[in-house]
């Protein structure tokens, strides 16, 4: 539109003042919690509607580091929130039967080793490779290293360099995820309607939402609106008709089931992801429980074989009757549309393989509060949030591809597809820079840093060809010697740790577990 405003007027400020977020659960607390800290009180009213009667899908119950900061922003106590979600702390994720059955693997939340000499850490693990070495990467990160024995702590105020690579994150209930944010949000003044919606009304000018009604005739208007109504994505699709981009050719799982068992003897601080004949099975450890699921291709096994093979593979009795859930991974084509956003699945659908579905969460109210709208809603930030959303999902995307199609497995169909189909360009190129030299290339503002993307490759057996020349400039025994003091450096501190369910029942222990 055109300003005729004179260059040193900025004009009267034309705020969007009242917020409509459609859908609760997750997505919708998040976006409800977040948006009651960034916007002055007297400058918003934010309404979510949410209905008892819809089910949340529910099964997101394990987070990546990053989670932290969502917390830290709304001033959240860490040992109150795990203790009010039943939570556990979570160390990484534990790979089975990936590369070929027998075999197993960890992707560690931190970096490995510490910075030396002219090249990346890693490159001197590969060098050992390649003079005949096998070194364990879980020797040189504290976060492999403490899974491994089953530890957990804080990483303590000023601790020294071994802390320094140490990053956790959660596992938590997240029906009881959802019902904290919703205390805290309506604490800060988010006021909650219930009821369904049963219409979307748009405006005759440009298209844009304009209000939802509820049954009963209730009808509720707003400025901007959020869609947080899941899969079916009432406002994005339903009503806006955005499209849909659907990536189940590269990532081919299309359905899951999900059941919650009893408790195992030891509290693991990590999650666990079995690969298994058409697809893979979760194992998400919680203090009062452990949420189990498999993810699966429909075309390559059915329904009844799926619940067999999970109710087959559990550490305990059955709390539940298993859950069925159909899905789509993909997203649509345009996260922000008109007036609305989507958030959560009604933005799309990342499967859980690595934890990303709060996380994608978590980043779309961030880029929101980078390019939050006033009354105009200029498209020219809503495209440049969309493009950075697009690029966030296709990165992910394409790490979780790297586990399917980098694998010796054809003994199934569904492996036989995955090790043999086709990928994106952007994958392939940083597949064949490690194959052939071992770099990792990674940009900056990818989620998944160096460190994930060397644990996944060597882990799924990609064996780069060489190591960077420069990694011979660097003394051998000095290399040696410090490589020693790294791997001792883990062990001590990993040693000196309490065990993971030791730490909860002092600092975060649920006040009362379900029978």
């Amino acid at each position: 539109m055109s300003d005729n405003r004179p260059a040193n007027d900025i004009g009267t400020p034309r705020h969007v003042r009242k917020i409509v977020i459609v859908g609760g659960g997750t997505a919708g607390w998040m976006a409800a919690a977040m948006l009651s800290v960034l916007l002055p009180a007297q400058q918003r009213e934010i309404v979510l509607i949410e209905s008892d009667e819809i089910g949340t899908i529910g099964v997101g119950e394990a987070t990546i580091p990053i989670i932290l900061n969502f917390n830290a922003i709304l001033g959240i106590d860490e040992a109150d929130f795990v203790r009010k979600t039943q939570g556990s702390f979570k160390l990484g994720i534990q790979f089975i039967d990936w590369r070929h059955k027998g075999d197993r693997y960890f992707h560690p939340f931190g970096r490995y080793g510490g910075d030396f000499g002219p090249v990346p850490f890693h490159q001197y693990l590969l060098k050992l490779r390649a003079m005949g070495e096998a070194p364990d990467l879980d020797d040189y990160v504290l976060s492999g290293s403490a899974a491994r024995a089953n530890r957990f702590d804080r990483p303590a105020a000023g601790a020294g360099s071994v802390f320094s690579t140490y990053s956790y994150a959660y596992h938590f209930d997240a029906s009881l995820y959802a019902r904290y944010l919703r205390d805290y949000a309506e604490r800060r003044g988010v006021m909650r309607v219930e009821g369904r919606i049963v219409d979307v009304a748009l405006r005759g000018t440009d298209g844009f939402v304009e209000s939802v009604a509820l049954e009963g005739g209730r009808r509720i208007g707003g400025e901007f609106f959020i869609d947080c109504s899941g899969f079916r994505g009432l406002l994005i699709e339903q009503a806006l008709k955005t499209g849909f981009e659907s990536w189940t050719h590269w990532l081919p799982c299309d359905r899951a089931v999900a059941v919650p068992c009893d408790s195992a003897p030891v509290l693991t601080p990590y999650t666990r992801a079995t690969a298994r004949d058409a697809g893979w099975q979760w194992r998400i450890p919680l203090q009062h429980r452990i949420g189990n699921g498999y993810v699966y291709s429909s075309a390559m096994l059915g329904d009844d074989e799926a619940v067999a093979t999970l109710m087959a593979n559990l550490d305990g009795k059955p709390r539940a009757e298993p859950r069925m859930i159909r899905i789509n991974t993909g997203r649509r084509r345009k996260a922000w549309n008109k007036n609305c956003l989507a958030l959560g699945l009604a933005a799309g659908f990342m499967e859980p393989l690595e934890s990303t579905s709060i996380h994608l969460i978590q980043t779309g109210i961030a880029k929101l509060g980078a390019f939050f709208p006033d009354l105009d809603f200029d498209p020219l930030p809503i495209e440049q949030y969309n493009k950075r959303v697009a690029y966030e999902w296709e990165r992910i995307r394409d790490f979780l591809i790297l586990h399917y199609h980098q694998t010796e497995r054809e003994d199934t169909k569904f492996w036989a597809y995955c090790r043999n189909m086709s990928i994106p360009d952007t994958l392939r190129n940083k597949m064949e820079m490690f194959r052939r030299h071992g770099r990792l290339m990674v940009e900056p503002d990818e989620l998944f840093k160096e460190a994930s993307w060397l644990a996944v490759m060597l882990g799924q057996g990609l064996i780069p060809q060489r190591y960077d020349p420069l990694t011979d400039a660097f003394d051998e025994g000095t290399m040696r010697g410090l490589m020693a003091n790294i791997r001792s450096a883990v062990r001590q501190t990993t040693e000196r740790m309490p065990l993971h369910s030791d730490f909860i029942a002092r600092n975060c222990r649920a006040d009362a577990l379900p029978a």
